[in-house]
């Protein structure tokens, strides 16, 4: 199993930086410490160029090969950002930042990511250019999105991107992937009903909001049940409710709803959008009531690419001897942008037997680095292998 030895050399200045990272969460493009720490490292190992403010608290780092004849240049992207949760692990090394935590294992992305940049620059096994990319707001900012708009695929000539994903419940330090649609889109609808409120003990004389809201919610779910092919996906969920009164005998005037919609194609999307929308004021109209609906379009299905992906699995199977087929992952992922752009693959790599992510006791799990900073490495060594 070729983990390079030098991880294990550098096993435990990684675990530091992973841990000093998750003491000290950001959230969002709040990633300033977090980025100025990577940004610090990155020339201390020497690159060949580092750029701050990419996708406004973005960090690329460029390191050229013993050789660059290839013309050859690969992206590696890791995420930065954390989550608005309280942490509950009670680790020595617990978040210091009160309602902000690494519930997603975001720390342990850029740390791996520090140790193969710190391999690749003492190194340079390879004959072209890798650039690695630390991303801010993935956790529903977009960050991808502002870093490609920013320039980041043409000012650097990105021709290949790879990213990677811990993932609860694989076994630590092996991996998983699926070429294709892997990760879903993720839409948000707001959703406003206007009735006319009065008397609880005088129902007649009102259009109850709260009555038409429940109707919409359980309409909703006619999409998935019968208009969409039982083969394809597609999950619509209400997620929050929220009437204009709190009182006990009083039937509201108004009612608000949140949610998402989340799909694994195009046109399962277009799909869904259009079915809400006609589900949405059709049922209002009906009540006598009127619906205002905001429908925000998300993060889009990120689709990992044949050819990338089947060498992905190659290097992982190479580092780890086991990479298995990923189930399809109804979550978002805005390195979807990234892959919209140029071809890539996305993997998961284990993490054992812990928490869920986006869970108050979820921990990255240290062991799963050496894998994790091998297959990064193996990723440019072997893809652009010197003659």
């Amino acid at each position: 199993m070729p983990i390079k030895n030098r991880f294990a050399e550098l096993m435990p200045d990684i675990t530091e930086w992973r841990r000093d990272i998750h003491s000290h969460p950001e959230i969002l493009f709040e990633t300033h410490r977090t980025a100025a720490l990577v940004a610090e490292k990155l020339r201390a190992f020497g690159v060949d160029e580092v750029t701050e403010g990419i996708g406004r608290t973005g960090v690329v780092g460029v390191i050229k090969g013993k050789e660059t004849g290839s013309g050859r240049v690969i992206g590696l992207r890791a995420d930065m950002d954390a989550l608005p949760i309280e942490e509950a692990t009670g680790l020595p090394y617990a978040s210091k930042t009160q309602g902000a935590m690494h519930a997603c294992g975001h720390d342990g992305h850029t740390a791996m990511l520090l140790g193969a940049a710190q391999y690749l620059a003492e190194t340079r096994n390879f004959d072209g250019t890798v650039v690695v990319i630390f991303q801010p707001a993935e956790e529903g900012g977009g960050g991808g999105r502002e870093m490609c708009e920013d320039g980041l695929i043409a000012r650097w000539g990105i021709q290949e991107v790879y990213g990677m994903h811990n993932w609860p419940g694989v076994p630590m330090g092996s991996f998983a992937i699926r070429p294709g649609p892997f990760f879903a889109s993720t839409d948000q609808f707001e959703i406003t009903v206007k009735g006319k409120g009065g008397h609880a003990a005088k129902p007649h004389e009102t259009i109850d909001a709260n009555l038409v809201a429940a109707q919409i919610v359980v309409a909703l779910q006619s999409i998935a049940s019968r208009n969409a092919d039982p083969v394809e996906q597609v999950v619509v969920s209400v997620t929050s409710m929220e009437s204009s009164s709190k009182a006990f005998n009083v039937i509201p005037p108004r009612h608000a709803m949140k949610g998402t919609v989340r799909t694994l194609s195009p046109e399962m999307r277009a799909m869904a959008e259009r079915r809400l929308t006609t589900i949405v004021h059709s049922v209002a109209e009906a009540f006598g009531a009127e619906a205002e609906l905001k429908y925000h379009r998300g993060y889009p299905v990120m689709v990992n690419h044949d050819e990338q992906t089947e060498f992905a699995a190659e290097v992982a199977r190479a580092v780890s001897g086991d990479c298995a087929e990923a189930p399809l992952v109804m979550g978002g992922e805005d390195f979807a942008y990234m892959l919209e752009e140029r071809p890539g693959a996305y993997i998961l790599v284990g993490n054992g037997d812990t928490a869920p992510v986006h869970h108050p006791e979820y921990n990255f799990n240290d062991e799963a680095i050496p894998a994790g900073c091998s297959w990064w490495a193996e990723i440019a060594e072997r893809r652009m292998p010197l003659r």
